[in-house]
C-alpha cells in the first residue's frame, strides 16, 4: 500500500509572530521556516506504517514556493521515499488556499492511486482545517480526522479520533483521508546520514498547470492584527474579596 502525506512549508512554531506595519499579513523577512508540526507527525505514521511492513512506499507531497524543497527534504530524511513539489507561487507571502491545494492533491492522487493519505489536521499559519475534508468530498473517500491513533486491518482503518467528549473510534473503508492530531505520535529526529541520503532520493517538480488546476485566490485578506494584550491580572487577599471582584465585574 502507498502512503501519500501532503506537508507545508510553515513558520516554525518557536518563533514569534510578527504583524507587518501596514497590516497587510504576516512579515516574513528572515524568519525560520519549517514543516508544519501536524504534517510531521503525518510524515512520521506514514514511516512507522512502512516500518511495521503495512505500507511498501511514502511519498510526500508539497505545495507553495520552490523554497518548500527544504520541507520535503525533511520528510525525506525522516524515511520517506520521494517527494513531489508543486510550485504554485513566487512570493512566499502568498498561501495557496484550501480549495486549491485539494484540487491539486487529488490530481496527485489520481496520478498515484494511493491507499492512505495522511494529513496534518491544520496547518499553523493560517488554522483552517479544511483541506483534508475538501479533498475527501472531492475524492469521494471516506474520512477520519483528528487521529490519535490508527491502525489498519485489511482494507480499513480504525481510527480513534479527539472529539469535546473524549475519545471517538470509527472504523472507514480504504482507500481513505485520515488527518493526524498532536497526540498520534512523537515525531523523530533526522539523523546526518539520513540528511545526506536525501539530497539523493527522489524529487519531482512539477506546477498546478501540470494538473490543469487554477490556483487564483478566492479570498482577500482585508486586515492582519495581531491579538490585543491581555490586561494584567489583580491580587486579591480572600476568596471574598475574590467573589466581590467578579460580582463587580458582572462575571457572576
Amino acid at each position: 500500500m502507498k502512503v501519500l502525506v501532503p506537508v507545508k512549508r510553515v513558520i516554525d512554531y518557536n518563533v514569534k509572530v510578527r504583524v507587518k506595519a501596514d497590516g497587510s499579513g504576516v512579515d516574513l523577512a528572515n524568519v525560520k521556516m519549517s514543516m508544519n508540526p501536524f504534517d510531521e507527525i503525518a510524515v512520521e505514521e506514514a514511516i512507522r506504517l512502512k516500518e511495521a511492513g503495512t505500507a511498501t512506499e511514502v511519498v510526500a507531497v508539497s505545495i507553495g514556493v520552490k523554497q518548500a524543497q527544504e520541507t520535503l527534504r525533511t520528510a525525506l530524511a525522516m524515511g520517506a521515499d520521494r517527494a513531489i513539489l508543486i510550485t504554485a507561487a513566487d512570493d512566499v507571502h502568498t498561501d495557496i488556499e484550501p480549495l486549491a491545494v485539494a484540487k491539486l492533491l487529488k490530481a496527485v492522487i489520481d496520478a498515484e492511486e494511493p491507499g492512505l493519505v495522511l494529513a496534518g489536521k491544520q496547518a499553523i499559519d493560517n488554522d483552517m482545517n479544511a483541506t483534508g475534508q475538501m479533498l475527501s468530498a472531492l475524492l469521494g473517500w471516506s474520512q477520519a480526522t483528528f487521529a490519535s491513533e490508527v491502525k489498519v486491518e485489511g482494507d480499513s482503518a480504525v481510527v480513534t479520533r479527539e472529539v469535546d467528549g473524549g475519545l471517538q473510534t470509527i472504523k472507514v473503508k480504504m482507500p481513505a483521508i485520515v488527518t493526524v492530531d498532536l497526540r498520534l505520535n512523537e515525531p523523530r529526529y533526522a539523523s546526518l546520514p539520513n540528511i545526506m541520503k536525501a539530497k539523493k532520493k527522489p524529487l519531482e517538480e512539477k506546477t498546478p498547470e501540470d494538473y490543469g488546476v487554477d490556483v487564483a485566490p478566492r479570498l482577500e485578506i482585508v486586515k492582519t492584527a495581531e491579538p490585543e494584550a491581555r490586561k494584567a491580572g489583580e491580587m486579591v487577599g480572600s476568596v471574598d474579596d475574590l467573589v466581590a471582584k467578579l460580582k463587580e465585574a458582572g462575571a457572576v
